[in-house]
């Protein structure tokens, strides 16, 4: 048997046992359903006050409503295959040859383009076709989700390369490679399009760093409003090496992160960063999704197609992309 037709002959599988859940539990709504009017046809009898002569009335009506039960599920069964057409996406397999020579390759652009690009994948991933090759909480992948319930793991991820991009960065910021050369990109539009000039103010964060920045958040705001602003340790995307604090330049000096959403680069960030393989990752309006305060300047690398995907979607956080639940605290 062909790998081909072994997957054919798996979805058909999958299918049909779709297909007797979905039967079984109509019938069991229908059977519920006709045996509660049966219910209310005996109290009727009682509650009137003619429960010996409607006796024998009543009990007559059980057989018949039996009767209509048995029928109505051996009409269920019987039409169930035809009336239920099969998921559009269960003829599409998505862990085929070429997504996982891909995934060999080590390329996150390359895998997400071989399955079609970033829609093909995020639907894949959201259905659940993805589960045996695509995994969202390996941190080397520009796809994967850390946030308030999931961690990095393990804890002390660090990533096998970290380069220094061309971009300026006050404090010699440091990104992966694809994270980097897409910033330079980022940069170099936003210096064509004339808003400006725009700076690494903050690239990746060890776990070690990340604490030290964290108590520095809580001793000047306490827990609370800390956990609104800065990740807990272990729970930072700027440990994935992936997420890009970004400021405004200009004249020889550059802002801070708070005055970048206020600035033409802040403003044309948020418009065009998706071009470049970057999301806003905490947009205003979605505090009860991420936990976070809104972070105009905090950009996070997803690559250009699940960037395209994100913007053309209109998602407005990286866990409605991925139909993730809210993670608005820790657990």
């Amino acid at each position: 048997m062909s790998d081909e037709h072994a997957r054919r002959v798996q979805r058909r599988e999958r299918i049909a046992a779709r297909r007797r859940r979905a039967v079984a539990t109509i019938a069991a709504s229908f059977a519920a359903c006709v045996m509660v009017v049966a219910g209310g046809v005996m109290a009727a009898g009682w509650v009137d006050g003619s429960a010996a002569s409607e006796t024998s009335e009543t009990t007559a009506v059980i057989p018949s409503l039996t009767t209509i039960v048995e029928e109505s599920i051996e009409g269920i069964q019987a039409s169930a295959p035809d009336s239920m057409p099969e998921p559009e996406d269960d003829a599409e397999p998505f862990c085929t040859p070429a997504v996982r020579d891909a995934i060999a390759t080590g390329d996150a652009e390359a895998v997400v383009v071989a399955a079609g690009g970033g829609e093909a994948f995020r639907s894949g991933v959201v259905d659940g076709r993805a589960s045996d090759c695509i995994s969202l909480e390996h941190p080397a992948w520009a796809w994967v989700v850390v946030n308030k319930q999931r961690p990095v793991e393990p804890i002390d991820y660090e990533p096998n390369s970290l380069v220094e991009p061309e971009t300026f960065s006050p404090v010699g910021g440091h990104l992966t490679p694809a994270a980097a050369t897409a910033l330079d990109e980022l940069a170099s539009a936003a210096r064509e399009a004339g808003v400006g000039e725009i700076a690494l103010e903050s690239g990746y964060r060890s776990h070690d760093m990340q604490v030290t920045t964290y108590d520095a958040q809580v001793g000047a705001l306490g827990q609370a409003d800390a956990d609104l602003t800065s990740a807990r340790p272990g729970y930072s995307e700027h440990q994935l090496g992936l997420a890009a604090d970004v400021v405004a330049c200009a004249d020889g000096s550059c802002g801070t992160i708070y005055d970048v959403g206020a600035t033409p680069q802040g403003s044309w960030v948020a418009e065009n960063a998706w071009k470049h393989g970057w999301i806003v990752r905490y947009e205003e309006g979605t505090t009860d999704t991420t936990g976070y305060e809104p972070e105009p300047w905090h950009l996070r690398y997803v690559g250009q197609e699940l960037a395209r995907a994100y913007s053309e979607g209109g998602y407005a956080t990286y866990e409605e992309f991925f139909g993730l639940s809210a993670a608005p605290s820790y657990e």
